[in-house]
């Protein structure tokens, strides 16, 4: 049996010798070159976001949970739709599944233990029930084998939803950043490459900066790169042993589209950011379901394997609800629950060896 990726047609199950010549050739190439565009581009992208949502105005907590999180979450965007369309859609699901399981035990797990993180309260009035809401509907929704393109519409009318209620507490914060801003109105000249937004309504005054745009831009052309390298890459080499699409999307796909949520949080954690670590990746694990499961089911059904609706979905239920315990508990992730979302994590990787 033989399968065509990268231009050369190989046998599945090689040997020793066969598997150190594919990881340095052209598959081991492609899959660590996706890694790095993955993780340069989605380094450049959250650089000029944060950036922009900061001269935007915006509090920490909402644009962790915004701006940091949508940019971070646009690998799993990438490999989600361009597994969806070019290598079926079990390879993409799988890839998100385990993203946001990777986002919360490993992610999660990994930023606590640095420095214990404090939970905003916005954060867990406001955006933790769109996680648990957007995990419940993707398992209610896969029950029955498959995401159809009416289960994805829900998705999307549940990012909306969510995306009114943050519309809705920036506006509520509205006259305390109007304060901020006036302060330092005599910037009408924005230096360092930058343009003020003045004469553009509810952006007047706002400090956006071109370089940032361009950070954004460069940081998404890198990752749409980056996606199609990881997904050839990891693909040939993980067939070439013999494994398939649902463990290929749960584990070097998954991992590789959560290094930009890593490296957000674990740095953002460093800095004692709290809001944006925790922000992060509950922002991320809504808009991998909502957004990215959204866009794909409409181009095309999405196929949920049996050994997903009995293994992937209830950890995915756990590992949500176990975090969200966590969080109300004490408003706290301390270096304790980051070692217990750790083990947990590292118990998934090793059942599904």
């Amino acid at each position: 049996m033989t399968f065509q990726l990268l231009g050369t047609a190989l046998p599945l199950y090689g040997t020793t010798d066969t598997v150190v010549e594919l990881l340095t050739g052209d598959a081991g190439i492609a899959l660590l070159l996706g890694v790095v565009l993955l993780y340069v581009g989605a380094e450049s992208l959250v650089k000029g976001a944060s950036n922009l949502s900061v001269g935007l105005g915006m509090r920490a907590a909402v644009a962790g949970v915004t701006v940091v999180a949508f940019a971070t979450s646009a690998p799993e965007l990438a490999v989600g739709v361009l597994s969806g369309l070019d290598f079926g859609t079990t390879l993409g699901l799988g890839a998100i599944v385990g993203s946001n399981i990777a986002n919360i035990g490993l992610v999660l797990g990994l930023s606590a233990l640095i420095r214990p993180l404090d939970v905003a309260e916005e954060t867990v009035r406001r955006h933790v029930p769109f996680m648990a809401l957007a995990a419940v509907l993707l398992v209610g929704f896969g029950l029955d084998g498959t995401v159809g393109r009416f289960d994805a519409a829900v998705f999307l009318v549940a990012l909306a939803g969510f995306t009114y209620v943050l519309f809705t507490a920036t506006d509520d914060g509205d006259a305390d950043l109007d304060v901020a801003v006036d302060a330092d109105a005599d910037d009408s000249v924005a230096t360092d490459g930058g343009a003020t937004a003045e004469g553009f309504g509810f952006l007047a005054n706002r400090d956006i900066r071109l370089r940032d745009l361009a950070f954004v831009a460069v940081g998404l052309l890198l990752l749409l790169v980056g996606a199609r390298r990881l997904i050839s890459g990891g693909q040939t080499f993980l067939y070439y042993l013999g494994f398939g699409d649902r463990f290929v999307g749960l584990t070097v796909l998954a991992l590789g589209t959560s290094l930009p949520e890593l490296a957000a949080s674990v740095v953002s954690a460093i800095r004692g950011e709290a809001d944006f670590s925790v922000g992060n990746v509950v922002g991320s694990n809504i808009y991998n379901v909502l957004a990215v499961l959204g866009v794909l089911g409409l181009m095309t059904p999405i196929s949920v394997p049996a050994g997903t609706s009995t293994f992937e979905f209830p950890i995915l239920v756990g590992f949500t609800g176990g975090a969200i315990v966590l969080m109300l508990r004490n408003r706290e992730l301390t270096r304790v629950d980051g070692v217990v979302l750790l083990a947990g994590y590292a118990l998934f990787v090793h059942f599904l060896l």
